[in-house]
């Protein structure tokens, strides 16, 4: 058996920490030269939440573990502000993963409920010996999402461009739109979702209810599997997410694939904003 690369799996699970598992496009590196990113497919697109579900204002707790270890905790809270819903996300890693590769990241995202697009994003990453700040604008009436991306460590800047269509999601709101779509045993859907300024398109599927056993109790869920159809993922990772079967849609529990790398997400408790 080829020896495991600590290194290359605590950075994956850093970006799953954040809760972006397969939705992920490969990051913008500082020094990368700018390129513009293909438009989604046509029948990629983001629906407007339904009526009977309301976009939740709470606060998400999860513990993640990697085979046997404590991988670290990410909090993840929804919170309204006049026509807006504010999304954050922090990611710490613990134990093990700690001790080789330190990590502590914010996200930002400002999403408008009625249509459920990602208006802007602000991320901060700090990751092993890489410390960077990107902000991200999405200007829908000139098809564009500008990141402006700073390396913290050398003071070196980046302002990219890329193209984007006319509505997308982003890798933490991602889920929730998931949760606002009319779930139910043989529904999918694909869509759009952007990370740093690149969109790829995800496709998402119902494949069965369940019943599971959490560290928050037992619930009855459906299974929805997703993964990215497009761009540098495509094909080699998989996300199961296990949404509660009911009105609220609470994501309780997650597991991803990469390879060899198989990390599990449980609901450790919710509270109201």
């Amino acid at each position: 058996m080829a020896p495991i690369n600590i290194s290359n799996v605590a950075c994956f699970a850093t970006q799953l920490l954040a809760l972006i598992a397969v939705l992920i496009t490969s990051q913008v590196s500082i020094s990368q030269p700018a390129k513009a990113a293909a438009v989604s497919v046509p029948a990629s697109r983001i629906l407007a939440p339904s009526r009977p579900y309301s976009l939740p204002a709470a606060k998400y707790v999860f513990s993640v573990r990697w085979q046997m270890f404590s991988a670290g905790i990410s909090i993840v809270s929804m919170q309204r502000s006049g026509s807006i819903l504010h999304v954050t996300a922090t990611a710490d890693s613990a134990g093990f993963p700690d001790k080789v590769f330190h990590v502590h990241d914010l996200f930002n995202a400002e999403v408008d409920p009625r249509s459920f697009c990602t208006l802007h994003v602000s991320k901060h990453n700090d990751e092993g010996p890489h410390r960077r700040d990107f902000n991200i604008a999405l200007d829908y009436a000139q098809a564009k999402s500008r990141v402006d991306a700073i390396d913290l460590k050398t003071s070196e800047t980046k302002h990219i461009e890329f193209d984007i269509p006319p509505c997308v999601t982003d890798v933490v709101s991602g889920f929730f739109y998931v949760a606002s779509l009319p779930l139910a045993p043989g529904f999918s859907q694909t869509f759009p979702v952007n990370d740093n300024g690149k969109t790829i398109d995800a496709r998402v599927e119902v494949e069965s209810r369940e019943t599971i056993k959490g560290p928050s109790g037992e619930f009855r869920t459906l299974r929805v599997k997703a993964e990215p159809i497009s761009g540098p993922m495509k094909g080699k990772a998989v996300l199961w997410v296990w949404f509660t079967d009911d009105d609220r849609r609470m994501p309780v529990q997650m597991k991803s694939k990469l390879g060899f790398a198989t990390l599990l997400f449980q609901l450790q408790r919710t509270e109201q904003n």
